[in-house]
């Protein structure tokens, strides 16, 4: 008997793992750059992620051929901020912090978000969501400076740290640029495809330089895997789970999922990496989580939540 599940049902099981192939980026990341220089790492992904791309976004890049050339300058510079300082910038600052740490900073994005937009477009920004952002900058630096008062005043930060803090405000900037009207008929996959190419192309000159210093290129099966794994699963996959979000239960619902992305991110840190899992993370998970539902949570679903809570009675 055929089992049969409906196209709603599909895209809540595909977005309950999604956020699984965004950490896995993080994880199979850390333990890469042991073997694959970061430049060559990124490089190589995004190579191969647009490979596998190609054959899908190719008539979508056909008919859109004259955006990509009009506008190719804004698409080397979200390449760059999306493939190289958030790919290389990113395996180059796990040599210096933990996968943890990574994850938790990296999550802080989407508040980033609407401070940017905040500042270039004048988008308002409600009481609810300056509190949000307020908790989840707060949720980082705890982090960064591992809870520790003496570690801010001294400045005795880690540089792997504040490459994550650049790489999130990247990613930010990225996603902003990705909402100019330039792009709006585009297909997203073969936007995702262009701007992998660009990544790439960004990447080739460093990773060259890089291969002449270190005289290093990935030869091992486990390298090799590590580099399939990364640009399948972290790239391909999640994004193509995340656009099916979209396209059935919309943007709203499918963002809700992107809350996973730290207990996912942190777990598999744990549990493959055998990473530690310290107070000052915990307490820099909840600032984090707790500005990151208050600033980006549909405000539908945050007065559902509020109204749950228990009220005080009088007495």
């Amino acid at each position: 008997m055929r089992f049969l599940i409906d196209e709603k049902s599909r895209a809540f099981v595909l977005l309950t793992v999604m956020p699984l192939f965004f950490s896995s980026n993080l994880i199979i990341g850390r333990a890469a750059v042991e073997a694959v220089e970061p430049w060559t790492l990124a490089f190589l992904r995004w190579t191969l992620a647009f490979a596998v791309l190609l054959p899908f976004a190719m008539p979508g890049i056909s008919r859109n051929a004259h955006i990509f050339l009009r506008h190719r300058g804004l698409i080397a510079i979200m390449g760059f901020l999306g493939m190289w300082i958030c790919g290389a910038g990113v395996y180059f600052a796990l040599r210096f912090t933990t996968a943890t740490n990574g994850t938790l900073i990296y999550t802080s994005s989407p508040v980033l978000i609407l401070l940017l937009e905040w500042i270039f477009r004048g988008r308002r920004i409600a009481p609810r969501e300056i509190i949000g952002i307020v908790l989840a900058i707060a949720g980082v630096v705890t982090i960064v400076v591992k809870g520790s008062l003496s570690v801010l005043l001294g400045l005795d930060l880690n540089a792997g740290d504040l490459v994550f803090a650049l790489a999130a405000l990247s990613w930010a900037v990225y996603s902003v640029l990705l909402k100019r009207p330039e792009f709006t008929g585009v297909p997203t996959l073969s936007l995702f495809a262009v701007l992998a190419f660009a990544g790439a192309v960004s990447l080739l000159p460093f990773t060259a330089l890089e291969i002449a210093v270190t005289e290093r290129f990935p030869e091992s099966l486990p390298a090799w895997s590590s580099i399939a794994g990364i640009a399948l699963v972290s790239s391909v996959l999640a994004f193509s789970c995340f656009q099916y979000g979209v396209k059935v239960l919309g943007p709203a619902t499918t963002g809700v999922f992107m809350y996973l992305l730290p207990p996912y991110g942190v777990m598999m840190a744990v549990v493959f990496l055998g990473e530690d899992l310290e107070l000052y993370h915990l307490s820099g998970f909840v600032l984090i989580m707790a500005g990151l539902v208050l600033a980006t949570a549909p405000v539908a679903l945050v007065r559902r939540v509020i109204a749950l809570l228990p009220l005080p009675t009088a007495r």
